[in-house]
């Protein structure tokens, strides 16, 4: 393909730039293949390389390029169908859970929203459970699980020997309440410094965030923050997905 002027094109230069890099993606590259640098790329299009950004940046954020530390940006892979909900009525942790325990640990300090969702009281001690899940070898999801200390009065996870045993000591805390539900909301954001490294993104890479309130006692129990790489995942609820299942089109998102 030569190269191509967008000078006349009707809409905004970067959306039709992303159109036409993505069939150049079908027709010239091969999945895991690195594209030219910015400055080859601008020159073929006949634009600038903010317009260039834009348009790379929409295409990483539909799935089919990813950016890589010391390598550059790549033909991403179909996209892996994630169950979110597999074990839907019953804590973290319990039998059928995908996530792996990292570690634990006591906090003061929780995100605002965490905070207004648990209805914690200024001061109130609560127990960050840090959870990974990686499928097909590779990591695709970072949680941090927050439960007030009022929750699981007898979990001391500071007395474990490692850090996989001390989440281990919350979540067995936690699967003593009766659980009497739980509800998801999903939406699209950026990967923070520590979740960007843990899913071998770059900061800033977008991601889907799935919040999870777990209900116990009239009251909500734990909140969960689940931050899925929004290049490979394409997030699946109910029982007829599983993580063996590709996709080609965009992430399905419901509640």
């Amino acid at each position: 393909m030569g190269t191509t002027q967008l000078e006349t094109a009707p809409e905004p230069k970067y959306w039709h730039l992303k159109t036409v890099l993505s069939e150049a993606l079908d027709s010239e590259f091969s999945v895991g293949e690195i594209l030219p640098n910015e400055r080859e790329l601008a020159a073929r299009f006949g634009v600038a390389r903010a317009t260039l950004r834009q348009a790379l940046e929409q295409l990483e954020l539909e799935g089919r390029l990813q950016r890589r530390r010391g390598v550059g940006t790549t033909v991403a892979p179909p996209r892996v169908g994630v169950a979110v909900d597999p074990a839907r009525h019953t804590w973290p942790g319990a039998p059928g859970d995908d996530w792996q325990p990292v570690d634990a640990a006591e906090t003061q300090s929780v995100p605002a929203a965490v905070a207004r969702l648990l209805e914690l009281s200024p001061g109130e001690q609560v127990y960050v459970v840090h959870r990974s899940r990686v499928t097909h070898g590779q990591p695709v999801a970072a949680e941090q699980l927050y439960v007030p200390a009022r929750s699981v009065p007898d979990a001391a996870p500071h007395t474990a020997v490692d850090a996989p045993a001390r989440a281990r000591t919350v979540l067995r805390a936690l699967q003593q309440l009766e659980l009497e539900g739980q509800d998801r909301a999903v939406e699209l954001g950026s990967a923070r410094a520590d979740d960007a490294k843990e899913l071998d993104r770059l900061p800033g890479a977008p991601v889907l965030v799935v919040t999870t309130r777990y209900f116990a006692g009239g009251r909500t129990a734990a909140v969960a923050l689940s931050t899925y790489r929004a290049d490979t995942c394409r997030l699946t609820f109910g029982d007829n997905e599983s993580d063996s299942t590709p996709d080609t089109g965009v992430a399905v998102l419901a509640s």
